[in-house]
């Protein structure tokens, strides 16, 4: 029998920025802190020399909280709504060695808003303001024939509300580190038809106040695109997305059982991507839709994404 999500419910509701990690105890860490799927396409490309803006929505709905096996442990809804903030640099000059890449960096801000509820008893937790800031003080770019490549480091900084008990943070109280590469390889010689995929690595630190400190992550992002040509100065990207999520090292603290420790996540989706590109004004518009399958002891429920960039 399943049960609703209050019956497991003594740990805090809390957000980390870059994606919620809202923790039931039976379930214990329950996800990564990057937002899965928000680099399904263009992964490996490097913005145009400059400044840009990028602004994303993503929106998490979860509805399952599934065991190790895959069983249904409990029902409820768990939404996660972010408004990722992102301004980027790209340099313009290439690195004299290395291939001759170029160098960027790039600064988030997001406001985050989660919730809790459970079937049974409504509304448990939730709460919303600025989440925890991602910089990425370095990032090079390779520009290719038939590829585009990208290295980065990034961290995460915990600047978001964290309180020990609180059922209103929308902060991690520690911080991560995050090693990640994109890559979109062109299957044609007019680059429309492109394969892209993005992988990061976390390595997460002690978390305050709590001495727990989190299992490393490992993501995957990946899409299939083709490029449409509606008209001048007019271009429709579409193709199908997809994301993947692991826990590769043990959860350890003071308070976390052998079984939370041991109980390792994994997170499956598939979906849909677009976006319309007007490559002369320097703009263009996206959705993704993911919808997740088979998870491992974690939220299961499907993701919406919207994104909007513009180069100053």
């Amino acid at each position: 029998m399943t049960r609703s999500f209050s019956s497991l419910s003594t740990v805090p509701l809390r957000l980390l920025a870059a994606i919620c990690i809202t923790a039931l105890p039976a379930l214990s860490q329950v996800r990564g802190v990057y937002p899965l799927g928000m680099s399904a396409t263009n992964s490996g490309v490097t913005p145009e020399t400059g400044i840009s803006y990028v602004n994303q929505f993503l929106f998490y709905s979860r509805d399952q909280a599934k065991g190790p096996n895959g069983e249904v442990l409990a029902t409820g809804q768990n939404s996660v709504m972010m408004d990722m903030n992102s301004l980027v640099w790209v340099s313009k000059r290439k690195i004299d060695f290395l291939g001759g890449p170029l160098f960027s960096m790039s600064a988030t801000i997001p406001i985050a808003n989660n919730s809790l509820t459970s079937d049974i008893e409504g509304g448990i937790g939730g709460g919303g303001g600025l989440a925890d800031s991602y910089y990425q003080p370095f990032i090079l770019g390779w520009r290719k024939e038939r590829a585009d490549i990208r290295a980065v480091y990034g961290f995460l900084a915990p600047s978001g509300r964290f309180h020990v008990g609180e059922s209103n943070n929308v902060g991690s109280g520690y911080w991560t580190h995050a090693f990640s590469s994109g890559q979109t390889f062109y299957l044609n010689a007019n680059r429309r038809t492109a394969i892209s995929t993005f992988q990061m690595y976390e390595i997460h630190t002690t978390q305050q106040g709590t001495q727990i400190h989190p299992g490393d992550t490992l993501n995957l992002d990946y899409s299939l695109t083709h490029v449409l040509s509606l008209q001048h100065d007019l271009n429709l990207q579409v193709g199908l997305v997809g994301y993947e999520q692991w826990q590769l090292t043990d959860k350890t603290g003071p308070s976390i059982t052998p079984a939370q420790s041991s109980a390792h996540y994994r997170v499956n989706a598939l979906g849909f991507g677009s976006s319309l590109m007007l490559p002369a004004r320097k703009v263009s518009v996206g959705v993704k839709y993911f919808k997740e399958f088979e998870d491992r002891s974690t939220f299961q429920g499907y993701s919406l994404q919207i994104t909007a960039s513009i180069k100053f």
